[in-house]
């Protein structure tokens, strides 16, 4: 049986780090299920455990092991490679489902050390710091104003430490998300009076409005329904925005696949009851 609905997609603006694009023809419930699948369901790579072998620093071993586990991992090349930690068959970590790194910085200067992203080592090079996609060799100790800061050591101090990175998804966890925003609208004019404006004229008109400027906002539609629905999607940098728009897409399809799959076994279990 065809669908109900055909909805479509059109991409208004792509770049390294953000995707806006619209979709039609399809309802709410449908395209706020895509927006929480895009934020917590879409897999990536995330430092998951962390063993600190020496820190002198003034910070904690706690700070600092929160602080790695929140540094965005490139993940598009290797996050399919790689199978869940809860499917491997390993005791501990291996290759197959994680990725090692380690760090070792000393500052032997009088001024502080600046401990990067820079300074991390991966194991594979398909797994690395999201600032570190395009690495100035001929940089400073200190890096790139994007490489992260993960803290600072003064003369003598030593932070050395092994982590390693695994799959997983924000529901776990947020450090897994691939998105820092998703941006989600419908209604710009606000004709089926979802939001009341306290004073209609003071408040900001969407980007996306059609309105004439002495307009506040569309006159009410009783009966009406939102049917497109425009997204603005940044990426941490863990993934291309195009890559998390395909991924969640698949996602939200398997899930809805599952739900069918269920449905249709309890009809033919009733089915078989009645004969």
């Amino acid at each position: 049986m065809p669908y109900a609905n055909q909805p479509t997609i059109k991409i208004l603006e792509l770049t390294d780090e953000n995707i806006k694009f619209i979709i039609e023809k399809t309802d709410l419930s449908m395209a706020n299920s895509l927006r929480r699948v895009f934020i917590a369901e879409v897999c990536t790579l995330a430092i998951d455990w962390v063993q600190i072998q020496q820190n002198t620093s003034v910070l904690i071993d706690e700070f600092l092991s929160h602080r790695m586990g929140l540094i965005p991992l490139t993940s598009d090349e290797i996050v399919d490679q790689l199978q869940n930690f809860r499917d491997c068959s390993c005791v501990d970590y291996c290759r197959e489902c994680s990725v090692e790194l380690t760090l070792d910085v000393r500052c032997n200067e009088e001024t502080p050390r600046h401990v990067t992203t820079r300074d991390l080592i991966s194991s594979n090079l398909k797994c690395i710091p999201a600032t570190s996609k395009v690495r100035d060799h001929e940089a400073d100790g200190d890096g790139s104003p994007d490489d992260i800061l993960i803290c600072k050591l003064r003369k003598g101090q030593h932070l050395k430490m092994k982590m390693y990175a695994r799959k997983g998804f924000a529901k776990e966890h947020n450090k897994w998300s691939p998105c820092s925003a998703v941006g989600f609208e419908y209604d710009p004019d606000n004709a089926l009076r979802h939001t009341t404006y306290p004073v209609a004229k003071d408040w900001p008109k969407s980007d996306y409005s059609e309105l004439e400027e002495d307009q506040d906002q569309a006159p009410y539609e009783v009966f009406g329904k939102p049917e497109k629905f425009w997204y603005n999607l940044e990426s941490v940098g863990s993934l291309k925005p195009e890559s998390i728009v395909l991924t969640g897409l698949q996602v939200l399809k398997k899930k809805l696949m599952d739900v069918q799959n269920h449905y249709n076994n309890e009809i033919a279990k009733e089915a078989l009851y009645i004969g």
